[in-house]
């Protein structure tokens, strides 16, 4: 794919979503994200999208109804995702991308490793979780080794990487952050991140937000940055500083 190409993620769950944007924006891949199966096919229609990233498990619709729809008039490429990994057949010729793979039971393993070993319905299946978990998990089903040719062990996004997120999140809300906004807002993060936390794109939102509403209220420093103009940037934006995101 060019880096010019669209990608549409449909999944409820804004933390998923949102992580997988981070990560095609960086590669300059264009995106929107839906959160629900009926929103997801009219999102199609006007984004005309070159590839979907497609949870199964919807609200509305399910996945299985909106690729029925977007199949009546279009080809266009659908990786289907799923928190269960309860069927196969269903995405015969397509991609599944199974979430939380350590939670499968006992009896959807057995079906995965036997659709896998027959090489009968032409699937690509990705196991997606925690590097612990993914471990945990082929110690339980050790055969499942010799199903799988390549394994990437993804790091979370870097500390640099959540702070571009959250300057152009900033920006879609009109507001821009500067050079010390910026030093505090990677102090922020830093508090944040621990071993059992890795700061996610849906923390640094909130930490956005919270100095968005620290930088509207109306209080004396208010009031001299709008009298000595320190409150807009060249672009017109509100500059969120420092003081914001403590």
């Amino acid at each position: 794919m060019s880096s010019n190409q669209k990608i549409l993620i449909v999944d409820d769950d804004s933390n998923i979503a949102e992580l997988l944007e981070l990560y095609l924006n960086k590669e300059f891949f264009d995106t929107k994200i839906s959160g629900d199966g009926i929103e997801a096919v009219r999102t199609f229609e006007e984004y005309k999208p070159d590839l979907i990233l497609l949870d199964l498990m919807l609200p509305g619709i399910d996945g299985y109804e909106v690729c029925k729809r977007i199949r009546m008039t279009s080809n266009v490429p659908i990786i289907m995702m799923s928190a269960k990994g309860e069927t196969f057949d269903k995405v015969k010729n397509g991609a599944l991308i199974i979430q939380s793979a350590c939670e499968m039971t006992e009896d959807t393993a057995w079906k995965l490793y036997k659709a896998l070993q027959q090489d009968r319905i032409g699937i690509i299946v990705v196991l997606e979780d925690t590097k612990k978990n993914i471990n945990e998990m082929l110690k339980k089903y050790p055969d499942f080794v010799a199903l799988f040719n390549a394994r990437v062990d993804m790091e979370p996004p870097s500390n640099d990487s959540l702070v571009a997120h959250a300057k152009a999140y900033a920006r879609s809300r009109e507001y821009s952050i500067d050079e010390f906004g910026v030093l505090a807002l990677h102090n922020r993060i830093e508090q944040l991140q621990t071993i059992d936390h890795h700061v996610s794109t849906v923390d640094v939102r909130e930490l956005v937000d919270e100095a968005i509403y620290n930088a509207d209220r109306k209080n004396l420093k208010h009031f001299f940055d709008i009298l000595f103009g320190r409150r807009y940037d060249d672009e017109d934006m509100i500059i969120l500083t420092e003081e914001d995101f403590e």
